[in-house]
């Protein structure tokens, strides 16, 4: 058919992988200096009122994006032959949610400013709403783009939409903008997605939508979004609950503690989850099994996550002092708790890929709807407690999450518990090793105003190398990785010096 990539053997797909993955980590660490510098300068431009008004706002926005996407791109990522009438139909889906949910955003925009009694929220939900008008014209291409393992256009789309977005952020903060500045960002950004992936799209792609293929679409869509929707609801359950039981400050401090965690997501799960989803349909379309590619993934993801996680919660003060200014230093007992979420997720993160990859829709759907709910329960009966209440209550729901999740994959896939403490094993060492120096330095000489520099640069010299030290003594598979990646960077910079 069309478009469709002709069987690979084991070598070549890993390959393909392999270059994927440098694209997409290319795209988060090269995006990654202008976000934390966008964020240091905003933190210190606006205060915890105006930017609790935009994370607010911003979660309905991501919570209808979840509806938009109606699992369209995860529909052409694992569709077994793909072809013209394939990409009109979902075209003509994602065009038709993505408008409608344009305009419930729109027309529930009063709605939502005088439940959270702040007319701030409306504005920026009001922008937010052209968002989805645009979306779908680079949506489906970007999809495309993901099922080839292309991640060339995504790359540079993500590049320049981040020297966009920070752009328009920090020259309306400066200029008065406030949380608008945001608001206006996030379309300017839309707008230059949109227009890369116009540009790169190949030579007789379809441009127009088609309703040949519709109901397919939405067959699937109707249970993959499920699974996306129920997980941006667990997401932005926080602040939403935060927002109305206390105040647009406290949801801003909880905003900051999970931006931490955040850059976990960042650098590291942003480039990795992108590629996990079609290698693992790739994977178990050509080898029947996806097992054995999804303990590898655990295994990485837990070796870097849990040495990072770590890191951030040990210098959670001197990450939130430098990153956000002394008027947010009250998130960092909330950081620190959150990393310890974070640690607990990370084992499952990409259970929910696992399962679209294998076609266990309705499976990974209901183990969403387990999962946030637990998370949304845990967060409604300690948020009286406070803000560090809430956290705890994110950790217990974190924990049931972890044994929902082996136990949905445990029966779609045939995935035992003990291969998964297998492969977390070496990494809880790893992680061990490289940070109980920083937690002794830390009980000993609390961090301070006055030591809070020192402990971060130094900190962050010691525990990379530590790190690399564990991988090699622990025998981590993710050591073979370094060494070839570090063997063909070599390479090239000897081939061009010669």
């Amino acid at each position: 058919m069309l478009w469709e990539c002709p069987q690979t053997t084991g070598d070549i797909l890993l390959t393909t992988v392999r270059r994927s993955l440098a694209y997409s980590i290319a795209d988060s660490y090269v995006a990654l200096p202008l976000q934390l510098i966008g964020t240091m300068i905003i933190s210190r431009l606006l205060t915890p009122q105006e930017a609790g008004v935009f994370a607010v706002a911003a979660v309905f926005a991501a919570f209808a994006s979840t509806f938009r996407d109606f699992g369209v791109a995860e529909y052409l990522i694992q569709e077994t032959e793909l072809g013209p009438e394939h990409i009109r139909a979902a075209f003509t889906v994602n065009i038709a949610v993505s408008w409608v949910m344009g305009l419930l955003l729109f027309v529930g925009s009063p709605f939502a400013a005088e439940f959270y009694r702040d007319p701030g929220v409306g504005e920026v939900m009001r922008v937010q709403a052209v968002n989805f008008l645009l979306i779908p014209f680079g949506a489906v291409t970007m999809a495309y783009f993901r099922r080839q393992l292309d991640f060339r256009p995504i790359f540079l789309a993500g590049l320049l939409t981040n020297l966009t977005t920070f752009t328009v952020s920090t020259l309306g903060a400066l200029n008065g903008l406030s949380y608008m500045s945001l608001a206006w960002s996030s379309l300017a950004g839309v707008v230059v997605t949109v227009a890369t992936s116009l540009w790169f799209r190949p030579p007789g792609f379809p441009r127009w939508p088609g309703l040949r293929g519709v109901g397919r679409v939405v067959q699937f869509g109707k249970f993959a979004s499920g699974i996306y929707v129920f997980g941006q609801l667990g997401k932005g359950a926080p602040e939403m609950i935060i927002g109305r039981a206390e105040d647009m400050a406290a949801v801003a401090m909880f905003s900051r503690a999970s931006g931490l965690v955040e850059l976990f997501n960042r650098t590291v799960l942003r480039a990795v989850t992108p590629v996990c989803l079609p290698y693992f349909a790739k994977s178990n379309r050509e080898t029947g099994s996806l097992i054995s590619g999804y303990l590898t993934s655990v295994s990485y993801l837990t070796a870097i996550g849990w040495t990072f996680l770590g890191f951030v919660g040990i210098a959670a003060y001197s990450a939130v002092r430098i990153f956000y200014g002394p008027q947010w230093t009250e998130s960092a007992p909330l950081a620190q708790v959150l990393c310890v979420v974070g640690a607990v997720e990370l084992v499952h993160y990409l259970a929910k890929e696992a399962l679209v990859a294998v076609g266990e829709i309705k499976r990974s759907n209901l183990l969403q709807i387990g999962i946030q709910t637990s998370r949304i329960a845990g967060l409604l009966a300690v948020v009286p407690f406070g803000l560090v209440g809430a956290c705890w209550g994110l950790l217990g729901a974190s924990v049931f999450g972890l044994f929902l999740s082996q136990s949905f994959l445990s029966r779609a896939l045939g995935l035992h518990a003990r291969d998964v403490l297998r492969s977390c094993l070496p990494s809880l060492c790893v992680a061990l090793f490289s940070t109980a120096p920083l937690a002794c330095w830390a009980v000993v000489e609390r961090i301070a105003e006055d030591n809070f520099v020192r402990f971060a640069v130094v900190g962050g010299g010691i525990v990379p190398v530590l790190w690399l030290l564990a991988l090699r003594a622990a025998r981590h598979p993710l050591w073979s990785e370094i060494l070839e990646l570090s063997g063909k960077v070599a390479g090239v910079l000897r081939s061009r010096g010669n």
